[in-house]
């Protein structure tokens, strides 16, 4: 199975610390660049729940 990753749009161009995302169904799986071995994978409501606490400042 090839997983396509994609990057933040927040990392900029040089690409440093960003956080990479991929969808495999029905699952999504996160990865930081500086460490691509460790992915967290979580279902969808999972990500809507880390993304909205992540917004308010959590």
């Amino acid at each position: 199975m090839s997983v396509q990753w994609q990057k933040s749009s927040a990392s900029g161009v040089e690409g440093g610390n960003c956080i990479e995302v991929a969808s495999v169904a029905p699952h999504f799986l996160l990865r930081e660049s500086e460490a691509p071995e460790d992915v967290i994978e979580l279902a969808p409501a999972g990500l809507r729940g880390l993304i909205h606490h992540l917004k308010a400042g959590g």
